[in-house]
């Protein structure tokens, strides 16, 4: 409750401002289950035409912004070999978290989504460049090696380039596994309702990894069109959204009854 945001704001006092903070403390005791009905949010269920998702956990997650600090020169008069390119720094950058996700394979995927260059002319070096690194894999192990070789590479880069390189932490979330009865649960009624399922890990974050702490938790997918999600275009077939309907209700029933 006393978490602040980029600007300052916990959530305690905005609750207290919209008046949804209510008379009940927090926190309160822990839930029975929590099971979560989600799209996919990406291409695998679609792709190989499977009906449910059996999350079996969530994707840790590693988010930093990386300044990079060099020296503006004119785009025609300074030598290659005399420049401290802020710009070819981040291009680097950008290639390299590529190549690291092949290199170690498995879940991992590694993602250059923001970029800005400074002074951003058209015949200008650039002598500053902000981008984030977005870094994701569902082991601790593996995904603290994608940062620790991130660290290293931005080190070597810029003794090589002669430019300046800090970062800062942005997000940085441990993988999560979800109960392993639930996962079975979410199977088994898939199944006896007649529809394909898989197990898969979740990309993206969801509220059932924050309730993972505290509760058995689990979550159902159902497939997402071309894997668009947060867009106009995000879209799942009926007859996908009234399947996950269908095993969530008959899992919650199954729960409670048992309580």
């Amino acid at each position: 409750m006393q978490t602040r945001d980029s600007d300052g704001r916990s959530v305690g006092e905005e609750l207290d401002r919209i008046g949804y903070s209510g008379p009940v403390p927090c926190p309160r005791p822990a839930p029975r289950a929590f099971v979560e009905l989600h799209i996919e949010q990406g291409p695998v269920l679609e792709n190989e035409g499977v009906t449910i998702g059996a999350v079996d956990g969530v994707q840790g997650i590693s988010w930093q912004r990386v300044t990079i600090t060099g020296q503006a020169n004119h785009a025609g008069t300074t030598p290659m070999a005399l420049r401290h390119d802020a710009g070819y720094a981040a291009a680097r950058v950008s290639t390299f978290v590529r190549e690291l996700a092949l290199t170690l394979g498995g879940t991992q995927v590694a993602t250059v989504g923001s970029l800005d260059l400074h002074p951003d002319l058209v015949n200008v070096v650039a002598d500053r460049a902000e981008l984030t690194v977005d870094l994701r894999n569902t082991e601790e192990e593996s995904l603290r090696e994608a940062e620790q070789r991130l660290a290293t590479f931005l080190d070597e880069l810029a003794a090589s380039e002669g430019v300046e390189i800090a970062t800062t932490r942005l997000a940085r979330f441990e993988p999560v596994s979800f109960d392993d009865d639930i996962i079975e649960r979410v199977e088994r009624h898939a199944i006896r309702l007649g529809h394909s399922v898989r197990r898969l890990p979740a990309g993206a974050g969801h509220d059932a990894q924050m309730l993972a702490r505290v509760c058995p938790a689990g979550m159902v997918f159902v497939p997402s069109h071309e894997g668009i999600s947060h867009n106009p275009a995000e879209f799942t077939e009926r007859d996908d959204l009234a399947a996950g309907v269908d095993v969530l209700l008959n899992l919650l029933v199954e729960l409670a009854e048992e309580h």
